[in-house]
């Protein structure tokens, strides 16, 4: 459970503000992206996309400030769906806004309200700052995200041929695609832990009637999952039944899961397509 905090403050980003049931203070990005100046979801995932990758470049672990939750909602005469949400710390809010659109009014206004508050949380004082306060609490996030890229400058090398894949087709079973991000010495994972990894990110989750995952839709608008469609015949009465479809992993995905996991070296696909790796 958790519950939107009231704000006496006038900003709209203190009245989003919602706290969990362990007491921590949260944003959904869903919330979020129209005070960012948003009108769609798939725009609003390029910035949350950079700044997943800042995060990382960082050395922080995306997954400690971007949690991939749920969210429901209206769809009109009463009905609502399900759809991708993300549950983002006071950093990973941050790294959103300095990650966004510069040229949005929204973005500024955003940079401005969680440096303010950052500093806030670092001093232990909740008070206005000064004029001099925030633009040294500018400056400084400016020269952290200067110091972010230069560190993806550096890994660029290493990674140029493991990128150069993202073009290519085709798709894997979680099974092979852990193997094919384990040949990187850097990356320790197999089927299970890659499974609870793209529960982790909001990719996938887990589909009640079988217990089997599933690809949400934005993982597959993104092309980082596919899902392959299983059937079999009844044995008595020779009629075709629908399986649950076989959740797989794009090599657009795991490109991305490569660079997620802070892969560095130079992987290659298989020659021949990995067989026998059941999800």
């Amino acid at each position: 459970m958790s519950s939107i905090q009231p704000s006496s403050g006038s900003s709209p980003f203190d009245g989003i503000r919602q706290i969990s049931a362990d007491g921590d203070e949260y944003w959904s990005a869903r919330d979020l992206q129209p005070l960012l100046g948003y009108d769609r979801w798939e725009r609003f995932t390029d910035a949350l996309d950079r700044a997943i990758a800042a995060a990382d470049n960082a050395g922080t672990e995306p997954m400690d400030h971007f949690r991939g939750a749920a969210k429901m909602v209206p769809i009109g005469s009463g009905a609502t769906r399900e759809v991708v949400d993300f549950h983002l710390t006071r950093f990973a809010a941050y790294l959103i806004a300095m990650n966004g659109d510069p040229r949005k009014p929204e973005i500024a206004a955003a940079q401005t309200y969680f440096a303010v508050k950052t500093r806030e949380a670092e001093v232990g004082a909740p008070r206005e700052m000064t004029k001099l306060e925030a633009l040294q609490a500018a400056i400084e996030s400016e020269q952290a995200r200067i110091v972010a890229e230069a560190r993806v400058a550096e890994l660029e090398p290493a990674a140029h041929s493991w990128n150069t894949l993202a073009s290519a087709e085709g798709d894997f079973a979680v099974a092979d695609a852990a193997k094919i991000l384990s040949r990187d010495p850097s990356i320790k994972t197999g089927r299970n832990r890659l499974f609870g990894m793209l529960h982790e990110l909001g990719w996938a989750y887990v589909q009640n009637a079988d217990h089997r995952y599933r690809a949400n839709q934005y993982a597959i608008e993104r092309r980082w999952l596919s899902e392959l469609p299983q059937s079999h015949y009844h044995p008595r009465t020779g009629e075709l039944v629908l399986d649950a479809p076989q959740l797989r992993v794009t090599v657009k995905g795991l490109n991305e899961l490569h660079k997620r996991l802070g892969g560095t070296a130079q992987l290659s696909l298989p020659t021949v397509p990995m067989q026998g790796g059941a999800s």
